[in-house]
């Protein structure tokens, strides 16, 4: 912290409210990192386990929030502090969810278990996983060394994850239109795909708030967007 306050205690909440959020970054990306390793390993005891360990990231995220509005009820912070509380808030709000989207990618993996693999399409989910992922630990390391640049880069890498969805979804469709028996599984397969864009654009949002809490203004709103999927009637 560049600036330390009259009060000690204001400074140990802003970094109780920080050591939290990145306590949840961790949650957040060892979740979807799991949800990936099992769509590939499709391992239903460690499946249920990730599903299972969702409620810690929403307790931890509720008590980021409770706390949070304690600092600005109690210490009305101002001017930089602010949007530290402010983007802390939200981006504690993103991780959660990124937390959801891993538990669903589970729950659709666990359905295709019960698939014969012969009626599932081969594509290549597990190379977008990995992108996203990267994209996730950039966003963290930007958070916490202030890293303007960094930020910028996270929200341009997810045209990447866009033209990686449209592409998967492609393929997908191509393979149920020439086996029907791909319908089902590749149904489960459309949306792990879309579950793991959407990922790549909450970790876009994080860098966004990173930029503002840097900065004090908005990232420019001309963010590079590639997802066609929505040409095909899934979303």
């Amino acid at each position: 912290m560049s600036n330390e306050h009259i009060l000690s205690s204001f400074d140990d909440d802003l970094n109780k409210l920080n050591k939290n959020l990145l306590k949840l970054a961790s949650l957040a990306i060892e979740q979807f990192v799991n949800s990936i390793d099992n769509f590939s390993t499709q391992n239903i005891e460690e499946i249920d386990k990730l599903i299972s360990r969702d409620k810690n990231l929403d307790d931890l995220d509720e008590k980021i929030q409770q706390l949070g509005f304690e600092i600005i009820a109690l210490r009305s912070p101002q001017a930089e502090d602010l949007r530290r509380v402010i983007s802390a808030l939200k981006i504690s709000t993103i991780f959660e969810r990124i937390g959801d989207y891993s538990r669903n990618i589970s729950n659709r993996t666990k359905a295709l278990c019960e698939i014969s693999s012969d009626d599932t399409p081969g594509v290549n989910i597990g190379k977008m996983g990995l992108v996203t992922q990267e994209m996730l630990e950039d966003v963290i390391i930007a958070y916490k060394d202030k890293d303007s640049d960094l930020s910028v880069k996270v929200r341009d890498t997810d045209v990447v994850i866009d033209k990686m969805n449209t592409k998967l979804y492609q393929e997908v469709l191509a393979s149920m239109s020439r086996n029907k028996k791909n319908i089902v599984s590749g149904t489960h397969i459309l949306f792990i795909a879309k579950s793991i864009e959407r990922v790549g654009d909450y970790v876009t949002d994080i860098a966004e708030h990173n930029y503002f809490l840097i900065n004090g203004k908005p990232l420019s709103d001309e963010r590079p967007k590639a997802d066609k999927t929505s040409l095909y009637g899934i979303d």
